[in-house]
């Protein structure tokens, strides 16, 4: 039978279908979600990986009264299919449509919210305490990928569930990769535990020897349990209070609902390792080793190739990054790069080819990244640290205590600054300029175009102490790395980009260019002369052109694609403040909310930061004056 996926209400359906019928299923969930991505793009290869298993939580688990947990969340298509969302999908990450994540205002069987890995089993363990506090017995399951155990957090989890001993189910979903290939021990000790072939060899013949006996000795279950130890050793999950059952083929549809069925009898904490195929089902990401498939763009579903892709001199600002570190390398031995596995995200492939020795992935471990980093510094390096934005937050403590606190050289490069689009509120990238703005010895600076890109990678690499460089998403006019007229930008120092009367604008970044361009377009239209101030150096400010303007009697419009609260217009008041100074000051920029997944301009617009709207205010503060 085919099953229509828009048909699909709720997940109740599945406790009627046999195991044929369940596979059929999976295979059309699949189709379907690869036809639905190749139009609109999103998380292709983490939802190929988990259709069977969602599958078999869903026949053998009550949802919404059990309660599913979904690390990182990513990987919620299959889940989002079978409680009845598949309608949604043409609107899949676009603007005011489905997110791509967890969301609990869209169903109730999104309980938690998720886009940042590693905060799933301390999830999983505050709903097992207020469950058992208030009396109730409903299950909780929380999946987490075998990527998202080098993050810290999970361990103190772990930890702490392992010493309450609360009844939680904890799915391991094991496919060798989160974004790109894992990194680190942890990711060595699940290969061992897949590849003990003797363990399972015997384990298959005991249970072949014990079948249809009535009842299993002691000593048959303490053979069985000396087999295990003497194969595997005593398997550190089970030496911290959890049962583990595993590995389990997690494209099995009978194994893993035995298993899960298992799971539901217990009275204590359990671990159940999944073995799955990332990208399961389509060729291209089933082969990918570089995590290309993990978030695509619209594609051609026959081939594989991206849509709408024509040839530009435009490369993306986080491959701009990657040329300009790899030419600081060549001649800095001070240069190194870490990344909490983001090679691929952060494009840095180029830098791990040119130089494997200098490139670090630590796992998605922010915190870990930036305190390594102080460390190399300690000893006379200058470590690059390339991360995303919205996980820089995670480290904020390491920024302040182990790097600013001892005035280390540390160059952060934060990648998706600013309004980053599809991947919604969880990763917008807008609240790093009020977090690092406090912190003492910081500069931060923001360029508007590559060459300005390179200069203060350059500038970075002369200073001392800590350097925050911010860059968005999107692409930029390439520039040749090898160019060598490179200038250093002295710390505070701003530019006029154009010069008014009366009324300037101060912003930073790419949007600079147009500033420009609708201030010349006032000019030509109405006569307005509106200046335009490139505030490339959000800390420290330019305090010398910020009084030299209040001299002038010029009345300021602060634009900023940022949390408006503690961002650059909040320094520019305090500036004025503290030296009593009275100067008309306007601002515009990100509300205290948090903003939706869309593209950037129809995030813009909702937004009133427009470039329509920057014109409406100017000319609102022109027609007061």
């Amino acid at each position: 039978m085919a099953f229509e996926m828009e048909e699909i209400n709720d997940p109740s359906f599945l406790k009627h279908l046999s195991n044929r019928q369940l596979e059929e299923l999976c295979e059309d969930i699949r189709e379907f979600i690869i036809d639905s991505l190749s139009k609109t793009g999103g998380h292709l290869s983490s939802n190929l990986g988990v259709v069977e298993l969602t599958v078999a939580m869903h026949k053998v688990f009550d949802s919404p009264v059990d309660k599913f947990i979904w690390d990182v969340g990513h990987q919620v298509y299959p889940h989002k299919i079978l409680t009845g969302r598949a309608g949604k999908f043409p609107t899949l990450r676009q603007f005011k449509g489905m997110s791509g994540f967890p969301k609990r205002s869209e169903s109730l069987h999104d309980c938690w919210e998720t886009g940042h890995a590693s905060t799933s089993l301390s999830a999983a363990v505050g709903m097992a305490a207020a469950r058992d506090l208030m009396g109730e017995k409903h299950h909780i399951v929380a999946v987490i990928g075998d990527g998202s155990l080098t993050g810290g957090m999970a361990y103190e989890a772990i930890n702490h569930l392992g010493h309450l001993g609360k009844r939680v189910i904890i799915i391991l979903n094991d496919n060798e990769m989160s974004i790109s290939p894992n990194v680190g021990v942890i990711a060595n000790v699940f290969g061992t535990l897949r590849t003990k072939d003797a363990y399972l060899t015997t384990k298959r013949k005991i249970k072949k020897a014990l079948h249809n006996k009535k009842s299993v000795t002691e000593w048959a279950r303490n053979a069985k349990m000396r087999i295990k130890r003497f194969v595997m050793g005593r398997h550190y999950f089970e030496d911290m209070g959890f049962k583990y059952f595993g590995p389990v083929d997690g494209h099995d549809l009978k194994e893993l609902t035995r298993a899960l069925e298992y799971a539901k009898k217990l009275e204590r904490p359990i671990i159940i390792h999944v073995k799955t195929q990332k990208g399961k089902g389509y060729k291209p990401a089933e082969d990918d080793r570089l995590g290309s498939w993990h978030g695509v763009s619209a594609f051609e579903r026959e081939t594989g190739r991206a849509k709408g892709k024509s040839e530009t001199k435009e490369i993306s600002w986080s491959q701009l990054i990657c040329n300009g570190m790899i030419e600081i390398t060549k001649n800095d031995s001070r240069a190194a790069v870490i990344t909490p596995a983001m090679i691929a995200g952060s494009a840095l492939m180029d830098y791990a080819k040119a130089f494997p020795q200098r490139l670090f992935d630590v796992g998605i471990a922010e915190e870990h990244a930036v305190t390594m980093a102080g460390g190399m510094a300690a000893l006379g390096m200058k470590p690059f640290v390339s991360i995303y934005s919205t996980f820089l937050k995670r480290a904020f403590d390491q920024v302040h205590h182990d790097v600013a606190r001892q005035n280390l050289n540390v160059v952060f490069g934060i990648d998706r600054a600013g309004i980053t689009g599809a991947d919604g509120e969880t990763h917008q990238g807008l609240y790093d300029i009020p977090m690092l703005r406090p912190v003492p010895n910081l500069r931060i600076m923001m360029p508007k175009d590559a060459k300005e890109a390179f200069d203060m990678l350059y500038t970075a690499y002369q200073l001392e102490g800590p350097v925050a460089i911010r860059y968005p998403r999107g692409n930029v006019a390439s520039l040749d790395p090898n160019y060598h007229n490179r200038k250093f930008l002295k710390p505070g120092s701003w530019e006029i980009l154009r010069e008014g009367k009366g009324l300037y604008l101060i912003s930073f970044g790419p949007f600079l260019q147009k500033l420009v361009k609708l201030a010349e377009g006032l000019e030509t239209d109405f006569g307005f002369s509106v200046g335009v101030v490139n505030a490339r150096y959000i800390k420290p400010m330019d305090t010398g052109m910020l009084d030299q303007l209040a001299s002038g009697g010029a009345k300021l419009l602060i634009y900023e694609e940022a949390a408006m609260i503690g961002g650059l217009g909040t320094g520019i008041l305090e500036h004025y403040s503290q030296s009593r100074q009275s100067v008309e000051v306007h601002r515009m920029g990100v509300p205290d909310i948090f903003v939706q997944h869309g593209s950037v301009p129809e995030i813009l617009e909702e937004l009133h930061l427009s470039l329509e709207d920057i014109k409406q205010e100017i000319m609102a503060i022109v027609e007061r004056s």
